[in-house]
């Protein structure tokens, strides 16, 4: 017999399509007849790919948490790592630059927006793009690529000089435009591949793992300026202030920032070969690629290859166009909008896009301008060249320890437990009521206070929506517009960020004076508490995912999938009898809770 196998597969990312391709009607994994099996009876009609599907799937909804589950999580999370240190390593970086590019040595806050806004433009572009690919051509043709692009990307940066015809900030702004398009790919790949490779019980930590990466590389991008900045004391600490900063100086400030800059490529490069080499996820293979366009369209979604020789992935596109009663709908334009323009659907996709969008306009707001923030409270100003970039450093370092990074791991060992929608709920109420405090008390609290607010900012963000905006989206929408749908809540994530950058943020320059360089930071604080409020009425349109199989998800939300399937099975027993109660032919919340 001929078994239909699909290339890829490694230590990080089983392969559990093959891990079945043997399977067929006649015999069972275990080798078995149907008639053994009282469930099989009913499947004996339905062609082989389907069966394996089944095995397939419930293998990796049950599965016990495994090292393989944790080799998973760190490829994946490598990437999240690598986009947070890009990211947010502008922080350090535009200081740097100002000492060495600008005579007075602050770089100006136009070029400070535009360099850290190019970076979010080019991040909406890559998750709406990669987003739709992913779903288009499947979900390995794309993964490592948007890697690529970050490495590529980050490496130009560290090279970047400008010249007579070019201006430093616009080779920058360029080349942090063509980074976040591979960011914005990092965001819906990592985030479904996992959660289809997932085991139910634990798909939240694991997910959630992953997206605390984020806060491992926000701490590397401060640590690595501490290290860089203590390396070059001796050229930096004579210059008493950033106008004093001289050739010695600004060349060691300038070997700074591009170290900083460089170093993000180093995680990338390690992880590269997992990426390249993952299988295609089991619920791709099985939902979206046997259910595109009848043709050669979607023989683009197979590899004719498997790692024992040739297969016929022809003819295996043949066999699954056969399973009429059990497949779901073809995932096509039409379908797109005639289902999420409908409320009860389209409402989950406002639910989680309007969560993160509100979320990001406060969480970027703060994170890209927790240096001026630090200064504004009294911790980085500093007059000495050395002082204030070791004072920016360590500052973010407080940050980033006393606040995000326990958020984050807050999250991973709740999140199964608690839920996704109760934890978001409460992170945006307590946020609201934080900002609420910093706004309105900002001129009475003394700089311990107003740090100690910002911390527990920091710590809600994370032990909150930042993390939960994340998982929801990839898990709670059907297999074939999953990544796309992702990639579009993603992406409003970015556009508030853009707004908070561009239009909220300069809010706090206005009335500037020589001796009060933002003024209107507390109303900014005030406008962000607006937002958070909002998004408590945004997290009511989500749906609770903790420890549901995806199928159950979308045979519940959407009506489509398994409840399909076991209309059509039970159709199968009217000649015969036979009766089967929902839930036995499949498997669903009751068989995930004992795993």
């Amino acid at each position: 017999m001929a078994m239909n196998k699909t290339s890829g597969g490694n230590s990080a990312f089983h392969n559990f399509n093959n891990q079945f391709a043997h399977v067929s009607m006649e015999e069972d994994g275990a080798g078995r007849s149907p008639e053994s099996l009282p469930w099989l009876v009913l499947l004996s009609a339905t062609p082989d790919p389907n069966e394996r599907r089944r095995l397939a799937l419930a293998e990796i909804d049950k599965a016990p948490f495994g090292w393989y589950h944790v080799r998973a999580v760190v490829v994946a999370g490598v990437g999240f790592f690598t986009d947070a240190y890009d990211i947010f390593a502008i922080n350090m970086v535009t200081g740097m630059l100002g000492l060495v590019y600008w005579k007075s040595g602050k770089i100006p806050e136009h070029s400070d927006t535009a360099i850290k806004v190019s970076t979010s433009g080019g991040t909406v572009i890559g998750q709406l793009v990669f987003g739709w690919l992913a779903d288009v051509v499947g979900r390995k043709k794309m993964y490592g690529l948007e890697l690529l692009i970050i490495i590529v990307a980050t490496l130009a940066q560290s090279l970047t000089s400008e010249s007579y015809s070019m201006h430093l900030v616009g080779l920058l702004v360029f080349w942090r435009v063509i980074m976040g398009i591979g960011i914005g790919g990092d965001y819906p790949l990592s985030s479904i591949i996992t959660s289809e490779f997932a085991t139910t019980k634990w798909r939240g930590a694991m997910m959630g793992a992953v997206f605390a990466m984020q806060g491992i590389g926000q701490l590397a991008a401060a640590l690595v300026a501490l290290i860089v900045t203590v390396a070059f004391k001796s050229q930096t600490h004579p210059a008493a202030k950033p106008s004093a900063c001289d050739d010695a100086c600004r060349t060691a400030v300038d070997r700074m920032w591009r170290i900083v800059i460089g170093f993000g490529a180093v995680p990338a490069c390690i992880a590269l070969y997992y990426r390249l080499t993952i299988p295609e996820t089991p619920r791709y293979t099985f939902d979206v690629a046997r259910d595109v366009e009848k043709g050669r369209a979607d023989a683009s979604a197979y590899l004719a290859g498997q790692a024992s020789g040739q297969v016929d992935e022809i003819q295996r596109i043949e066999t699954i166009r056969q399973s009429a009663d059990l497949q779901v709908p073809k995932a096509s334009w039409k379908d797109f909008w005639g289902v999420f323009l409908q409320w009860r659907y389209g409402k989950i996709l406002l639910g989680t896009a309007g969560s993160w969008f509100l979320l990001d306009v406060a969480f970027y707001g703060l994170g890209l301008n927790n240096s001026i923030i630090l200064a504004e409270i009294g911790y980085a100003a500093k007059d000495n060249v050395y002082d204030r970039l070791y004072n920016n450093a360590v500052g973010n370092l407080i940050l980033i320890c006393a606040g995000a990074i326990p958020g984050y791991w807050v999250t991973v060992f709740t999140v199964d437990i608690i839920g996704r929608k109760p934890i978001q709920m409460m992170g945006f109420v307590l946020l609201t009521a934080l900002f609420v405090i910093i706004g309105f008390a900002f001129h009475r609290l003394s700089s311990n206070a107003l740090l100690g607010l910002y911390i527990l900012c920091q710590f809600f963000f994370n032990f909150g929506p930042n993390a939960t905006t994340f998982l929801v989206p990839g898990e709670c929408f059907p297999t074939r517009y999953r990544s796309t749908s992702h990639g579009i809540s993603a992406a409003s994530g970015k556009v508030g960020a853009i707004i908070a950058q561009v239009l909220i943020g300069p809010l706090r320059t206005r009335g500037a004076t020589a001796t009060n360089a933002s003024p209107w930071l507390n109303h900014v604080m005030q406008i962000f508490a607006a937002f958070m409020f909002a998004g408590i009425f945004t997290t009511l349109l989500i749906p609770e995912t903790k420890r549901r199989t995806l199928e159950d998800l979308c045979a519940e939300l959407y009506g489509e999938g398994i409840a399909q399937e076991e209309k059509a099975l039970q159709a199968t027993t009217v000649g015969t009898g036979e009766a089967v109660a929902p839930g036995e032919v499949g498997y669903g919340k009751k068989d995930v809770e004992g795993s």
